[in-house]
This record gives structure tokens, sequence and C-alpha cells, in this order.
């Protein structure tokens, strides 16, 4: 019964959360920051790989310190103005779902290059897949009211 009841609230919270325009404005606005931190990651990341010869795992740990730091800028003062807390409290709260978020990318990169994906398409697919989870969190936790 319990459990049902847990799964209803869920239910609720989610309805609740979606018929809100501006979560709707806020994922708009997270996808275009986002799509910026793409350019700048995919940017950096065939630079470190194929310009500086560096081995892809190490190529995509900088490239996506350049690309977060871009994104929790843009973030921080654009997608979640309206939130906005403490410079440091939040940075730490996005720092933390950004270290899990390059966690799972390294993990599909190496997944992906392994299954023969050219490096520069895995890490573009990595990206795209941990997205999700990056905005879920972020919007819950780092940015939330």
């Amino acid at each position: 019964m319990a459990r049902s009841t847990a799964a209803g609230i869920t239910a609720t919270r989610a309805r609740r959360a979606l018929s809100r325009p501006q979560n709707w404005v806020e994922l708009v606005k997270f996808s275009l920051v986002g799509a910026s931190g793409f350019i700048v990651n995919l940017a950096v990341y065939a630079a470190l790989l194929r310009g500086a010869g560096l081995h892809y795992i190490p190529a995509a740990i900088c490239s996506f310190a350049v690309a977060v730091t871009n994104n929790y800028f843009w973030n921080r003062h654009w997608t979640f103005r309206e939130s906005r807390g403490n410079l440091y409290y939040q940075g730490m709260r996005f720092f933390v779902v950004s270290a899990v978020a390059l966690g799972l990318n390294l993990v599909l990169l190496k997944v992906l290059v392994e299954l023969g994906l050219d490096k520069i398409a895995a890490q573009a697919i990595a990206i795209v897949l941990v997205t999700p989870f990056s905005f879920s969190i972020n919007k819950l936790w780092s940015f939330r009211r």
C-alpha cells in the first residue's frame, strides 16, 4: 500500500512539474547552454586528440573541464538565474553533479570506442546520453530554489 502511495505522489509531482511553463523554459535554456558546452567540449577534445596527440581519456577530461566551466557560468547567470544561491555552495553542487556526469561520460566513451566508433563521434554520443541525467540533477539539486 505504501508503495502505491509513493508512486501516486511521484506521479502527481511529475504532472505538476510538466505543467509548469517555467520548467520547459529552463529545459530549453539548459539545452542551449548544453549545446554551447557540447561545441566547446568537442572543439577542445578534437584539438587535444588530433592537434596535441593526447590519449582520448585525458583529452575527454580536459575538454570536459573547459565545457563545464562554460556551462556553470551560463546556467547560473541565464538558465537558473531566478534560483541563484550562494556562488560557492551552488558551484560545489554543480561540481559534484559534473564529476558524476564525467564518470558516466568516460564509461560510455570507453565502451563506444572499444565498440569501434570514431573517438569524436563516441564523445558526441556519450555527451548526449549523459545530458538528461545532468539536467535533472542540476535542476533538482544544484540550482533548486
